[in-house]
């Protein structure tokens, strides 16, 4: 996976100035689209597109310092279809106009080229097992919130603090499937997982795929297919949220798996009662790499 992120790389700076099909590149390096795009942004700490972005941008500004030509000119070089475009995506980049820049020769903000390497730490036991499941269905209230990668989410714990109590109650008697309990579900996620992209939060259980849903609640269908279910346990959420990190840069780096598009779960097996810490499993659907 390092190689083919490196490869990626290599490919970008290849491409800067026109688009390149990202699906084809996956295909080429023996992945898929949604996996490469899903380990790029982990560990690059920023999404596949904004990458881009940056570095086209970047060789950009130097054409406008130089004066190569007129801002029209190079905004087209550089794949935008207008000096308008072109001087919003700079503004965002660097902060100042491309004539302000030509002008004064700064500033800029350069995006340097990224180069992935595999460092073995040993700082977080992947405590580790692979289930293969049938397919079965996640019931219960559904909710579209922004993704936020550190810390508590307030719009999921607004959404799940809005529940009546006998609610939970309810729900946790309708499971009846593997993973038990009530669930923690992240679904239709932007694939390149970028902070603050709407995903879909479902607070609920599993249940068998001939398990009636009632009328006044969500349903999710997954497929049968295979997990990676890893253990955490610790201060919550930031036990579970550094494990989640660490699947990216330290367990799929190492072992012949890739995700595949789908849920993400999180069952809480034990917690505290004021929830500052809590043992849980966090699943995430994979397939043979």
């Amino acid at each position: 996976m390092i190689a083919a992120l490196n490869q990626l790389v290599d490919l970008v700076e290849e491409h800067l100035t026109e688009e390149f099909d990202v699906n084809g590149v996956a295909r080429a390096l023996g992945t898929t689209e949604y996996h490469l795009r899903r380990m790029f942004s982990s560990l690059a700490g920023m999404p596949l597109s904004e990458y881009v972005r940056r570095r086209r941008l970047t060789v950009a500004a130097a054409d406008v310092v130089r004066g190569e030509g007129d801002l029209l000119s190079i905004a087209v070089r550089h794949g935008y279809g207008s000096t308008e475009a072109f001087g919003r995506a700079f503004r965002a980049v660097h902060g100042a106009n491309p004539g302000d820049v030509r002008r004064d020769g700064g500033p800029l903000r350069t995006q340097p080229q990224l180069r992935f390497r595999l460092t073995v730490e040993g700082s977080i036991p992947m405590d580790t097992r692979i289930a293969d499941r049938p397919a079965f269905r996640l019931v219960g209230h559904a909710a579209r919130v922004p993704l936020i990668h550190h810390g508590i989410n307030p719009h999921i714990q607004q959404h799940i603090t809005g529940l009546p109590p006998q609610e939970h109650l309810r729900l946790k008697a309708l499971s009846d499937t593997e993973p038990g309990g009530l669930l923690q579900v992240s679904d239709d996620l932007d694939a390149e997982a970028t902070e603050g992209s709407e995903l879909t939060y479902l607070h609920g259980v599993a249940v068998s795929r001939d398990t009636p849903v009632p009328d006044d609640l969500d349903a999710i269908e997954v497929p049968a297919g295979q997990w990676a279910v890893f253990r955490t346990a610790g201060p919550h959420p930031q036990a579970l949220q550094k494990t989640w990190a660490a699947t990216a840069g330290e367990w799929f780096p190492s072992n012949p798996w890739r995700l595949r598009p789908g849920p993400s779960m999180v069952a809480i097996l034990e917690r505290a009662d004021d929830f500052s810490t809590a043992t849980c499993e966090l699943w995430l659907p994979i397939e043979p790499a």
